[in-house]
């Protein structure tokens, strides 16, 4: 009960620290209600998603087992069930696709990386090496997913549906064996960092695309005010 508490815990300071950022940049210029009420979505399929990759590509892992093609399976379903809830009507109505496919991703990646840290708590002593890819965890496992979701939602803006899904499914198998991989071999997490921040500089485009045409002018204007009151305040 108590490892259970604490990789809930761990996970959702994760998935808090995993809105900071992107979306609170452009926070009040996107539709906000669609994006709360898919995390609700997300903790949900990522609730099935994490329990399946837990029985079926992480179990067998920490047994030394042979996996099977499950994992594959389960990758190109949760990326099947992304395009068919970035493709509501609701969604579709206000352009907001790469929001809510950020708050979305960010659900599902808090809810595998619960799976994970669990696992880690379960199967390794307490020592600043267990700490560390606990705290890496929390952190990347719901940021990455967010990402693959939010350019996802993306590309369905520009029209590029199945290129869309089958770029997901490929991001989501290797993801989540990198994830996983990171248990048994800190090092990966070189391989896993880097892309990641690279990438989220390119976030921004993403949605900064989903702000409603009229509304991005006045965005601009508070940045520019910002940036011009910035430095009076450092003086």
């Amino acid at each position: 009960m108590l490892m259970s508490q604490l990789a809930i815990v761990v996970a959702l300071v994760g998935m808090g620290l995993g809105w900071r950022g992107v979306m609170t940049k452009y926070s009040g210029f996107y539709d906000l209600n669609t994006a709360w009420s898919m995390m609700f979505w997300g903790i949900l399929f990522g609730g099935f998603y994490g329990s399946l990759g837990d029985k079926f590509l992480l179990s067998p892992y920490i047994l030394q087992e042979q996996t099977s093609i499950s994992n594959l399976i389960i990758c190109l379903l949760l990326a099947v069930v992304t395009h068919l809830m970035l493709r509501r009507e609701k969604v579709r109505k206000t352009g907001s696709q790469p929001t809510t496919g950020w708050a979305f991703g960010l659900a599902v990646g808090g809810m595998l990386g619960m799976m994970i840290i669990y696992r880690i708590i379960e199967t390794n002593e307490l020592t600043l090496t267990t700490v560390a890819t606990i705290t890496l965890v929390a952190l990347i496992s719901p940021r990455s997913h967010a990402l693959v979701m939010c350019r996802h939602g993306y590309e369905m803006l520009l029209g590029k549906r199945w290129t869309a899904v089958f770029k997901t499914f490929f991001l989501l198998c290797l993801l989540i064996t990198t994830l996983y991989s990171t248990m048994f071999q800190p090092l990966t997490w070189i391989f896993l960092i880097p892309p990641i921040i690279l990438v989220e500089k390119q976030a921004h485009e993403w949605v900064y695309a989903a702000v409603p045409q009229q509304a991005r002018r006045r965005l601009r204007r508070i940045w520019k005010d910002a940036a011009k009151t910035k430095p009076v305040e450092e003086e």
